[in-house]
């Protein structure tokens, strides 16, 4: 999958799911059931056991139909690991240049995150794809629509914050997609293997952010 098409997925659906699970027995199962509801970008983050693995296994399960990365990516090295492994988007939690430019190399979506407006701005002219504003929950949409108005330029997306009541109005504050990650995969249907309940809340966001959109016009 070409760099463009990854940007595309990600903008086009709207949403990104972040799966970080203490155990990865059944995180196959979570992201079909996700894809299942419609969104096709997840996040397997690197906090989570056997991450690399797990990556490697989802590449041969769902191919070209779902955009898998990794998240929680500290430094250039697990950066490289990741992509190695077949991750096509890599997202931080912070701002490191290392990391930008080994995605930039391979030519992988690279999504870091910052904060304020010179961070942001940093992380866009470091070339970044997307920037992860987190957490979003300090702000709120609010916050996006500030910042959006001098950098209109930059593709923000929230992360933090982002439920079914407030997805919307990230969307029209500007935010190119939302991230969302307990709201959506929720530990305790996975516990009790209710991984239609998964599906029916990754259908929500969707909905969520296509009424936004034709609401924005």
């Amino acid at each position: 999958m070409g760099k463009d098409d990854s940007v595309r997925i990600i903008e086009q659906g709207g949403v990104v799911a972040i799966v970080r699970f203490d155990r990865s027995e059944e995180l196959i199962q979570v992201a079909r059931a996700v894809q299942a509801g419609g969104v096709r970008a997840i996040e397997f983050t690197m906090t989570t056991p056997n991450a690399l693995q797990i990556i490697e296994q989802s590449v041969r399960e769902f191919g070209n139909d779902v955009l898998l990365g990794a998240g929680t990516v500290l430094d250039a090295e697990t950066a490289r690991a990741a992509i190695l492994a077949g991750a096509e988007f890599i997202v931080a939690p912070t701002l490191n240049p290392a990391v930008i430019e080994v995605c930039r190399r391979y030519s992988k979506v690279v999504i870091p995150g910052a904060f304020t407006p010179t961070e942001i701005l940093t992380a866009w002219e470091c070339g970044a794809d997307f920037v992860k504003v987190f957490p979003a929950e300090f702000g709120g949409a609010a916050y996006f629509k500030a910042v959006l108005a001098p950098l209109p330029q930059v593709k923000l997306i929230p992360v933090g914050g982002v439920s079914l009541e407030t997805t919307g109005d990230f969307i029209k504050a500007g935010a190119s997609a939302v991230a969302v990650g307990s709201n959506l995969v929720q530990k305790s249907a996975i516990a009790a293997k209710r991984f239609d309940e998964l599906t029916d809340l990754a259908h929500g966001f969707v909905e969520a952010v296509r009424r936004a959109r034709a609401e924005s016009g």
